[in-house]
């Protein structure tokens, strides 16, 4: 893939980077519906109350959102080192 790390591209540190973490923020505290009133269960959507159909919508944003991260932010460089060393190996 064109997106590892080479010697003139430095590895990137996204756990520096703050607008992951309020992102990643924002999605958990929308999916836990605390800011809707209690004891509220209408309106139904697709068969679910609406503050559970908020929690699911969110938590497969947070999914996504992770996947997201994982391919376009870190650089993983786990298969470099795995053919460094079978190249040591003679493999």
């Amino acid at each position: 893939m064109h997106d590892r790390p080479t010697e003139n591209r430095p590895i990137k540190e996204p756990i520096r980077k703050p607008w992951i973490w309020i992102v990643m923020a924002f999605i958990i505290l929308a999916a836990i519906p605390w800011y809707l009133p209690g004891g509220t269960v209408a309106p139904i959507i697709l068969g679910l109350p609406y503050w559970a159909f908020i929690s699911v919508v969110f938590s497969l944003a947070l999914c996504g959102y992770l996947s997201w991260l994982r391919l376009h932010e870190w650089d993983v460089v786990e298969e470099e080192e795995e053919r460094e060393k079978s190249e040591e190996r003679g493999e």
